[in-house]
């Protein structure tokens, strides 16, 4: 984030009240303590989760430590680190965000990961934080990058770099929702691609990719193997919300 639009927020958030994104009370803050509370309670990093993939782990994984599907076809991403579950308290904000252009809800989502993340990927290392893009079609659409406003408001160690112009996407109409993992995968294919102008620097680097929702987790296996067709050597994925496999 720019020094100044944090200044701004930051003097924003002591003269003007603040709702919070899941309760909606107007407060300090843009997620309340109690709030807060219970999503360190209730979020996925309480669990015995896949270490690839993210997935809360059956109790004939946990020896693995990594599910079953991550051990039968391994993806060519190497971790995965979720904030919280699809279908708990983030959700409502995170729709807003996207769908009606809230964009104030990225603080509060950005602030749910530092207070509940931050602390545990402090000592990871890495060399760029990318976002999931957006065709350019898409983009004009929508008019921002969901991933990019929460990936860039983020505060993480000052030698990653973030940056939105390296991992590039194609315009595809069709849309994801409702198909099988199988034609998830397919969809994807052949996506994504890097900005030549980066090509020689992710040279033997390790990279984030910052995504919104994983689902099937297709677009980001798709983009870890662009990275590492492209040299990057470890890819690591921060994900707000996961969906979880069915009861």
């Amino acid at each position: 984030m720019h020094p100044i639009e944090n200044l701004l927020q930051v003097i924003c958030s002591y003269l003007l009240p603040s709702a919070c994104i899941v309760c909606g009370i107007f407060q300090q803050h843009t997620l309340c303590l109690e709030c807060a509370a219970g999503l360190a309670t209730e979020q996925l990093s309480n669990y015995e989760c896949c270490q690839q993939c993210g997935l809360p782990l059956q109790i004939n994984e946990i020896s693995e430590q990594r599910c079953l599907e991550c051990v039968t076809h391994p993806p060519y991403f190497d971790a995965t680190y979720c904030l919280d579950r699809y279908e708990g308290k983030l959700q409502s904000a995170l729709h807003q965000l996207k769908y009606q252009r809230r964009l104030a809800c990225a603080h509060g989502l950005a602030s749910a990961w530092g207070q509940l993340m931050a602390a545990s990927l402090s000592n990871l290392h890495a060399n760029y934080l990318l976002p999931v893009p957006l065709s350019q079609e898409k983009l004009c659409a929508r008019g921002f990058n969901q991933s990019w406003e929460l990936a860039r408001r983020i505060h993480c160690a000052s030698q990653i770099n973030k940056n939105p112009y390296i991992l590039l996407r194609h315009h595809h109409t069709q849309h994801q929702a409702n198909e099988t993992r199988i034609n998830r995968y397919k969809a994807i294919e052949g996506m994504f691609y890097i900005n030549p102008q980066y090509w020689e620097s992710l040279e033997s680097t390790t990279v984030i990719v910052f995504d919104d929702v994983m689902t099937s987790g297709a677009t980001l296996n798709e983009i870890a193997y662009v990275l590492k067709d492209n040299g990057v050597s470890r890819v690591i994925n921060w994900v707000l919300l996961r969906t979880l496999r069915p009861a």
